[in-house]
């Protein structure tokens, strides 16, 4: 198939692929949840990825550093919030935790919003969305909110997880 053919199928299939990683996102804001601490920490390396790419886009771009750090400092306190109002148990031996869906289900439905707006109004079409200067504070902000709130939620749940955690027994011998 030649390159020109996928070119209008390209949107679709991008926006397809976003809608069905936000829709794992806002599952993992309702009801009781396993405990995976493998998955956790290859969320947080993920998380921390995306923080540092978006304090580098604000070093770039300086006309967002001012919403990226607001983000961020609001997503600090929605994340310890959220950690105050999240039960986490021990139970069948295995974690599990039952995150505060309010929290995380309003900060995901600001952004996603916020994205539809942007995508509404032509934000990403390559005119000035390819160098940088159609960025949006206010976008990075809710993005940076959005990091930096799951960082310390994820990260946080795994520190109380391993306090939960009951000690390993070494098997007794025979004597």
């Amino acid at each position: 198939m030649p390159a020109h053919a996928i070119s209008p199928l390209t949107p679709y299939l991008s926006m397809a692929a976003f809608a069905f990683i936000y829709y794992r996102r806002i599952r993992r804001s309702f009801g009781r949840q396993q405990w995976k601490p493998t998955r956790a920490v290859i969320r947080l390396s993920v998380l921390a990825l995306a923080f540092a790419m978006l304090v580098l886009a604000a070093c770039f771009l300086p006309h967002v550093a001012p919403g990226v750090a607001v983000g961020a400092v609001l997503g600090a306190g929605l994340g310890l919030f959220s950690l105050r109002h999240t039960q986490s148990e021990w139970a069948d031996g295995s974690g599990w935790y039952t995150p505060n869906p309010w929290i995380g289900g309003a900060l995901s439905a600001v952004l996603l919003g916020r994205l539809v707006w942007r995508y509404s109004q032509g934000a990403f079409s390559m005119g000035a969305a390819g160098n940088g200067q159609n960025a949006s504070p206010l976008t990075l902000g809710i993005a940076a909110a959005l990091v930096v709130y799951s960082l310390v939620h994820v990260g946080g749940l795994w520190l109380r997880m391993r306090q939960l955690r009951p000690p390993t027994v070494p098997p007794a011998t025979v004597a």
